[in-house]
């Protein structure tokens, strides 16, 4: 009998940062973000753009087709909770004891653990007083490996297709979302997890350790300080710099921190760091972000069935 079949009453709780519906929607939205903090007018301004310019996320809508897919796989019903958007994290949570939800199984959409996101995610459920259910919440799974073959399988068509294209060996840059390095000198593990998925899902590709690097991207949007060492890297540009330096013609971007198209993918890569290579004389090509792919479906149903095992043991 597989664990799904003895799990009356479970449900899993899907965690995701969530976006903004409309440009006209941001302002709030960046105060969802930043926790109620003031922010400079102008920050505001320069997301409302970057956010006109891909027609505003599609974060929300392929969250909401993941956790259909999931729960489709599992026979579960699988709820989506948002950190900083509609549907958010706590109103969700109270409607689940009403459907009958007595056990739950949470996994942020966030693979990589850091306290500046998963870390909130977990906040946001427990709230003061803690859940009204039992709550099995899975704090990373970035080394998870149908995780890996997903990313994998994506940077292998898109890389080949690329490097095809321009007749020669493409160099890979495999990137996550930036923190500030007091978070990592404070001892959270969402560096070497982030260089762990990459190295990897290299691996796992079949890359020579000379053919990828690795960068972390979308330092201080979130409007902290950018300058110094206050975030982590190197940045992308550094390191798109450093490929030319070694007589390459062109990039190829994997992000291994997000699991689909949103901002950080479709304006910062796709346009921001595009349009940085183009200036230097270089092409950038980009993996396919994983979204509602059958492999992360079946990544996050075997680490729900096997966390659900788990917690029916200890029942």
């Amino acid at each position: 009998m597989s664990s799904t079949s003895n799990s009356q009453n479970t449900a899993v709780l899907l965690l995701a940062h969530g976006s903004p519906e409309s440009v006209d929607d941001i302002p709030d939205f960046v105060r969802y973000v930043v926790g109620g903090r003031p922010v400079p007018p102008q920050i505001v301004e320069e997301i409302k753009h970057r956010y006109s310019l891909i027609g505003c996320s599609p974060l929300n809508e392929i969250t909401m087709r993941q956790g259909k897919a999931l729960e489709r796989e599992l026979g579960l019903p699988v709820y989506v909770g948002m950190r900083n958007w509609k549907p958010f994290i706590p109103d969700v949570v109270k409607t689940m004891p009403a459907d009958g939800v007595s056990r739950a199984i949470a996994i942020c959409l966030a693979p990589q653990n850091s306290r500046t996101s998963v870390g909130l995610y977990r906040g946001a459920v427990m709230g003061e007083s803690g859940t009204p259910f039992a709550l099995e919440f899975i704090e990373s799974w970035h080394d998870h490996p149908l995780l890996v073959r997903a990313f994998a399988e994506k940077l292998l068509t898109g890389w080949e297709s690329a490097c095809r294209q321009v007749g020669s060996k493409l160099p890979v840059i495999f990137t996550a979302h930036s923190v500030p390095q007091r978070t990592i000198t404070e001892g959270d593990p969402y560096e070497s997890q982030s260089r762990e998925t990459a190295a990897l899902v290299a691996k796992t590709a079949g890359l020579a350790d000379e053919d990828w690097s690795f960068a972390f991207q979308s330092q201080g949007m979130s409007g902290g300080p950018v300058s110094g060492n206050a975030w982590i890297g190197p940045t992308v540009e550094d390191m798109i710099l450093r490929w030319k330096e070694k007589g390459h013609i062109g990039v190829f971007i994997q992000p291994v921190g997000f699991l689909c198209d949103h901002v950080e993918v479709l304006y910062d890569i796709d346009i921001g760091f595009k349009g940085f290579a183009a200036n230097c004389g270089m092409q950038l090509w980009r993996a396919e972000s994983l979204n509602d792919s059958p492999m992360l479906i079946a990544a996050l149903a075997d680490l729900t069935r096997s966390r659900l095992s788990q917690f029916l043991e200890k029942a």
